[in-house]
């Protein structure tokens, strides 16, 4: 299994103003990598999709990717076009989503539980 860190949303805004947006690159890389251990999803590279959204329309196959990802793994089951729409009309909410359910899986795991039916261990 993968470990899941949890983030400061607070922080996250943060070191998006610090940084001028670089550090969603970073966050989509290490979340991408933590929905793909939860996934045991082998065929998708996080840092094949982090490339990809440097480039113009391939950039929206990385982001379908993710929210594909992040269906795979939610609680909730949410629906991948819900997410991808909304990568297009309001990036921050999907910030918001997809970081909350990791957050509870990171939460999860300090307590040694099982999030959403899928057991997350952390690794020693």
């Amino acid at each position: 299994m993968v470990e899941v860190k949890e983030r400061n949303m607070v922080v996250q805004v943060l070191l998006m103003i610090i940084t001028f947006g670089l550090y969603l690159v970073y966050w989509f890389y290490v979340t991408c990598q933590e929905l793909v251990g939860l996934s045991d999803n082998a065929g998708v590279s996080p840092g094949v999709l982090t490339i990809l959204l440097f480039v113009p329309i391939a950039n929206l196959y990385a982001w379908y990717k993710y929210a594909e990802l992040y269906e795979t793994v939610s609680s909730d089951h949410m629906n991948r076009w819900v997410l991808f729409l909304l990568v297009l009309v309001f990036m921050p909410a999907v910030w918001f989503i997809v970081q909350t359910e990791l957050n509870k899986r990171a939460r999860g795991n300090e307590q040694g539980l099982s999030v959403g039916g899928v057991s997350t261990l952390v690794r020693p």
